[in-house]
């Protein structure tokens, strides 16, 4: 059997239709920001991940359009408004690349464990390569340039231990215990995508002319700093230093580079995303309070979505990805 010739399954053609819509929505904030960067270095690493994604974009393209799907529109050049003054710093431009780049990989081996066909695991492949290529080269530049933040340390013990006590799992009442390093992992990196989102929403705020975008942005910005307040004092109360903000990163601007339709989709993919590392969280959590942040983190994040949806619906501007037939409307018809 030739397997390039099997159809592409529902899986399959899902993971093609959201690599597209996401990647392109990424794909217009980096040709922005390659437009404002100074920084030749900085420069340089956008450049590639632009024409890394280019590529990607045409064989996705191909893919869904031999299977007799429409390609979705996702972002195009009208959503970007050349030309517009300076809205981040270099700095932060390569810490988006590099969370960006984060999320890139996790799609990029969920979309390879759902595939079944050759051509399409070979791609895939293909994406993961370029993805840590690019993870790679942003975190060297960002050590180079003294920016990038490294989680706590921890010091070594003399040999390996067992639970002994059932204070282990304690966090309001009894001996609490420090924080592990598995459950570190975790606060950290939510911490980061937490301070990316808030950041990117203050941003947004500044520069959308819709009240009702507006709105939502700011919600997303309250949001988002909660979770910021909650999980820091968990690492504060452990003595541990938590992330740096990049709000400060961010300009005065009020000159828009971008579509309000981008700024929505943009800033309710950071939070839905985030639900995927907030169980991985939860799921590492042995501490009944860290238990209890992240089950109120993924309840905020719920809310924060639906606003999200109902403002995205009421513009016409969610794209709406393949769905499986409707067997009852098709018995209908006939």
């Amino acid at each position: 059997m030739d397997e390039n010739k099997l159809k592409l399954t529902s899986s399959e053609i899902g993971s093609l239709w959201v690599e597209y819509v996401n990647g392109t929505a990424v794909d217009i904030i980096n040709r922005y920001m390659v437009s404002i960067i100074e920084d030749e270095q900085i420069k340089t690493i956008f450049e590639d991940a632009i024409k890394t994604f280019e590529k990607q974009k045409q064989q996705i393209a191909t893919f869904i359009e031999n299977e007799g799907f429409p390609v979705p529109i996702g972002f195009t050049e009208y959503d970007l408004f050349e030309g517009k003054p300076r809205l981040f710093t270099d700095i932060f431009c390569l810490n988006y690349l590099h969370v960006m780049t984060l999320h890139g990989l996790l799609g990029h081996s969920t979309s390879l464990g759902v595939s079944v066909r050759e051509d399409l695991r070979y791609f895939f492949d293909s994406c993961d390569n370029d993805g840590k290529r690019m993870y790679h080269q942003t975190i060297d530049l960002l050590l180079e340039k003294g920016s990038f933040q490294r989680d706590p340390l921890f010091y070594p013990v003399n040999s390996p231990e067992y639970v002994s006590s059932q204070d282990f799992i304690a966090g309001f009442f009894g001996k609490e215990r420090m924080l592990s390093a598995p459950e570190i992992i975790n606060i950290s990196f939510n911490l980061k995508k937490s301070i990316m989102a808030k950041t990117l929403s203050i941003a947004f705020s500044q520069i959308t002319q819709t009240k009702e975008v507006r709105k939502f942005l700011e919600d997303a910005e309250k949001t988002a700093d909660q979770q910021i307040k909650a999980f820091s004092k968990i690492m504060q109360t452990d003595n541990l230093p938590v992330p740096k903000s990049w709000e400060t990163e961010v300009t005065t601007s009020t000159d828009s580079p971008f579509s309000d339709k981008l700024i929505m989709y943009h800033t309710g993919f950071l939070f839905q995303a985030a639900q995927a590392y907030h169980g991985a969280g939860l799921a590492s959590a042995m501490r009944t309070d860290l238990v209890a942040t992240y089950e109120s983190t993924i309840l905020q994040n719920l809310m924060i979505t639906k606003k999200w949806f109902n403002v995205m619906v009421q513009n016409n501007w969610l794209e709406q990805p393949p769905l499986a037939p409707n067997r009852k409307e098709i018995a209908k018809s006939n």
